[in-house]
Formats: C-alpha cells, structure tokens, sequence
C-alpha cells in the first residue's frame, strides 16, 4: 500500500515538472501571437521583420528536434532535458533585454533548443508508467498543453504588451522557464536507454541540412509572387542531396542516428507523412486563412484581432485541452490508430462546415473552428504526438518522436507556404478563401488516407 502510495507521489511530481516544462515551450511558440506589432513598434523595425523573428524560433526548434531526443537516450533524458530549459531561460532573458531585432532573432534561435519538449517528455512518461491506460491518459494531459496553454497564453500576451510592453512578456516567461528548470533538475528521474552508444554526429548534420534547406525554400516560396524561385529550387535541390547522402552515411555507419531499416518500415514513414499532411491541411486554415477571414474589412468580418483570437482561437484551444485527456485515456482501449481516423475524419467535417457555410456567417466559422478544436488539437494531433513514442523502435526510442516533431514543424511551414499562395491566385475575394481551404480539406482527405497505411502500436493497447 505504502509502495503504491509512493508511485502515485513521483508520477504526480513527475507530471508537475513535466507539465511544467511544456508549458514554458509552449508560452514562446504561442505568447508572443499577439505581441509582434508591439515588438515592432517598440524594436522600431516593420512586422515583417519581427515575423521573421517567429521563423527563426520554430525553424530552430524543427532543426533541434531531429537529434536531441537520440542525445537523451545516451546521455540521460533528464540532464538534455535540464540543459534545453537552461538554454531556453537564457535565450528568454537575452529576447527581454534585446536592444535590436538582430539580437532579437539571436535570442529566438537560442529558445529553439526547446523544440523536442514535447516528445522528450512523453519518452520520460512513458519510461516511467507502464500501466498503458493511464499513460495514453496522461500522455493526453501533457500533448494537449501544445495546443496551447486553454487560449489563456495568447491573451496574457496581448496584456502584458499593452500595458508593460513586449519585453514583460518575455520575462514572465523567463520566470517560467526557470521554475520548470529546477522542477525537472529536482524532481524528474533519470533515464539513458542508449547509454554507451556513440552519437552519430555527421548524420545529424546531414538530416538537420536536409531539413534546413526544405524549411527555408518553403519561407521563401511563402513570399508568393516575391518569391525567389532560383533560390527555392536551389534549397530543394540541395536538401534531396543532403537526405541522399545522409542515408548513404547511415548504411555504413555501425551506431548510425538511425538506421535505414527503420527508416523503410511504414511505423516510420506512414506516421511521418500522415504527420506532414495534416498539418499541411490544418494548421494554416485556423491559423491563417479563418483568421485573415475573420479579419477582412471587404469581404470578412471585419473583427480587430483580438476579438478575432478570443471568438475563433481561445475557443478552439480551450475545447482541445479539455478533449486532449480523454482521447489519451481512450487511445489504448479502442485503438491509437482508430482514434486518429476519428479525428481526422471530425477535421474533414469541420473544415467543410467552414468551407460551405462558415466563410458566410461568423457563429457557424466559429462552430467549424470549435470542431477542428475537437478533432484536430484535441484527438489527432494528440495520438500523432503519442504514436512518435509507442511506434518507436526499442534500441532508438528517441529517433521516431525527434523525426515527428520535425515533420510538424515541415507540416506547418508547408501549410503557410501552400494556402495563402492559393489563396492570393484570386486576390482578395470570397472565391480565394474558398479554393485556399478547399485544398487544406483534400490535402487532410489524403492525410485520412495515409493513416490506414500507420500499423498499430499492439504493445500500447489493451489486448483483450
């Protein structure tokens, strides 16, 4: 009884410091959403330029994400977990103090060490609960925090910057990020699966080149009809090399980053491209187009953009982080597997409530955005999340969970790059945002599609 007790205290504790560190992730992908004008204004530079400032952060936290998790299976999960907060604290405090968006883009590249957060916490989780019931519960409770933290993130945000300016923001998360350093220092357990494995530190240079190249050809071909397409086709062309080099290197290499093997299996790249696409499909229509919408003067609504965040986005983060938990808790009784076709089949629904009838009314968009909060931020981007860790390979448990976090991040730029540009074919009108969500909606057809093709994680599910 006394044992159990005990179990029940570290699994809270570990929660506590787990949560915690997510959360401070998540304030520096979503805080500063509403704080960009703020920080132009105050940097005196343009928006565009503080934008850029966003593309470095999750650029960076793409890139950090590749390997960091493999680092943590050999050199301790708890000491890079420790070590990414650290980073990030400093880089928090150096984005509080910066004189200049140059250092500025400085400090955001140096938060994007925290990238892999996320799948490094569920590898800890899951090394720590083996009761898979309660670690699909769990699991959602941590992965819905990437949703956002209930909405609430983005309107402290907004707050903070029209009363105390954009650098409070960035010291409350500071304090944040602080708190959660000591929590996972003093309360986490260490664990080091690969312990005695030498890094493969050229493949990693290799695939963080391959996806470097990839993020930055999509961030040009986003500038639409300013575009460089020299510059776009030359990154292409350059990122299929590094890959094709990069699985060479790791034919040979005896300890490689990962082996073409698991590469080959489809839990690898059935999950990766069903990851990709449904964030391709998703991410830039609430993100983007329904807020440009809601936003629009002409042809809109004409809402100012915080009334736009509190009735289409804190609603939409609200419902997944209340979603999250239980979809977690039913993963490993119906299925991972049948729990994401769920939600990806909820998606197609809801983005063609907002495609027929929601770009008319503004109560019905809000319901289609509400829907995608359900299906999308509460269910398939938590069991996308959950199967990075239960499809893992055991000798490479943080390969899968580093890869996946890559192809959202991929999945998001891709989604920015591809929906506003077909969106602008037709300039400002009714008919652009209509084709710009009409291809999100067949392009998370696809991603249902390709969802049939991930097997199921046996190991992580109640067998009956």
């Amino acid at each position: 009884m006394i044992a159990q007790s005990n179990d029940k205290k570290s699994i809270l504790t570990l929660m506590i410091a787990l949560l915690a560190a997510c959360v401070a992730f998540q304030l520096n992908a979503s805080m500063l959403s509403p704080v960009l004008v703020t920080i132009a204004k105050e940097l005196g530079t343009n928006d565009a330029a503080v934008g850029f400032s966003q593309t470095a952060f999750f650029t960076a936290a793409a890139l950090f994400s590749l390997f960091l998790p493999r680092l943590s299976d050999i050199k301790g999960r708890k000491k890079v977990l420790t070590v990414m907060l650290l980073i990030m604290t400093i880089g928090t405090i150096l984005a509080a103090v910066a004189p200049n968006i140059e250092v500025l883009y400085a400090a955001r590249i140096i938060q994007g060490v925290s990238g892999p957060v996320v799948p490094l916490c569920l590898l800890m989780l899951s090394y720590e609960v083996k009761d898979v019931k309660q670690y699909g519960m769990l699991m959602g409770i941590i992965t819905a925090v990437n949703g956002g933290i209930a909405g609430v993130d983005a309107i402290a945000g907004g707050l903070l910057a029209t009363y105390w300016g954009f650098r409070s923001v960035f010291w409350v998360i500071a304090v944040v990020a602080a708190i959660s350093t000591y929590l996972v220092f003093r309360f986490a357990p260490e664990s080091k699966p690969s312990a005695g494995t030498k890094m493969d530190w050229l493949g990693v240079i290799l695939i963080v080149l391959t996806l470097a190249a990839l993020l930055l050809a999509l961030n040009e071909a986003g500038n639409l009809a300013n575009a460089n397409w020299l510059i776009v086709t030359g990154l292409t062309v350059f990122a299929i090399v590094c890959f094709i080099v990069f699985w060479n290197v790791e034919k040979r290499n005896k300890q490689p980053l990962v082996t073409t093997t698991h590469l080959k299996k489809r839990a690898t790249w059935a999950l990766l491209l069903t990851t990709t696409l449904t964030m391709t499909g998703i991410f830039a229509i609430v993100n983007g187009l329904v807020m440009s919408l809601a936003q629009n003067h002409d042809i809109g609504f004409g809402l100012n953009p915080d009334w736009a965040s509190l009735i289409l986005l804190t609603p939409y983060a609200l419902i997944g982080w209340f979603v999250g938990p239980f979809s977690g808790r039913l993963a490993p009784t119906i299925g991972y597997n049948n729990v994401l076709k769920l939600g990806l089949i909820g998606c197609i629904v809801g983005i063609l409530v907002i495609l027929f009838y929601g770009v008319h009314s503004l109560p019905i968009l809000s319901i289609g955005v509400i829907a995608l909060g359900v299906f999308y931020a509460g269910m398939a981007n938590i069991i996308l999340n959950g199967l990075g860790v239960v499809l893992s390979p055991a000798d490479n448990q943080g390969f899968l969970p580093g890869m996946n976090a890559g192809a959202f991040n991929l999945g998001a730029g891709l989604s920015f790059a591809l929906l506003p540009a077909v969106q602008m074919i037709n300039g400002n009108t009714m008919t652009g945002y209509f084709n710009g969500i009409l291809v999100g909606l067949v392009i998370t057809i696809l991603a249902l599609f390709s969802s049939f093709l991930i097997p199921r994680p046996i190991n992580a599910e109640v067998t009956h």
